[in-house]
């Protein structure tokens, strides 16, 4: 089974991706991808970096070039993709069969407390700065991030308002139904 991660800042894609993990999932991240490029040209992997380069191999490459280069290191077995936010990566994501793309959400107040605490280098500091970021992974060009588009492509939308606990349970249940059809 193949699951794809994607969702706003702090919805708890990290979080669903440690439970994956740790139901014996092999991880991969589109966002490793980048991180490595811009390590290559000696950059930070700041949000804002990550995102210029991400955009700018999409450009260059073609808008699936992140999922074409992750699916390099994908085996047979379980997997879980990380970091989905393009509706071209998603969809090349699909070819692996067997495919199913989860969008993490909560309400923004909650994501913005959970960034605050988390106290990432890069990360927004103000509720204003956190909306304008995320109109910006909205931005109606083909290789753009397009996160509103990746999530409507979600086979589920998990709800991420509660504990570790409920997020385990709702994935789990997800698995279950999958592995039923």
């Amino acid at each position: 089974m193949n699951i794809g991660l994607t969702g706003n800042f702090a919805s708890g894609k990290g979080e669903a991706a440690k439970i994956l993990k740790k139901l014996g999932f092999s991880y991969h991240s589109l966002s490793d991808v980048i991180r490595e490029e811009l390590r290559k040209d000696g950059k930070s992997t700041s949000r804002a970096n990550m995102t210029i380069k991400g955009n700018l191999l999409r450009e260059q490459f073609g808008p699936r070039a992140l999922s074409l280069k992750i699916k390099e290191s994908i085996k047979d077995g379980d997997n879980v993709i990380d970091s989905i936010r393009n509706p071209f990566e998603a969809e090349e994501l699909k070819t692996l069969g067997d495919f199913h793309l989860i969008g993490i959400d909560a309400p923004i107040e909650s994501r913005f407390l959970r960034l605050k605490k988390r106290g990432r280098k890069g990360d927004v500091k103000t509720l204003e700065e956190l909306k304008a970021a995320e109109k910006l992974e909205n931005k109606d060009v083909y290789t753009n991030q397009q996160l509103d588009r990746t999530m409507a492509m979600a086979d589920m939308i998990i709800i991420n308002d509660s504990t570790k606990k409920a997020l385990k349970a709702k994935i789990l249940n997800a698995i279950n139904d999958w592995k039923k059809k």
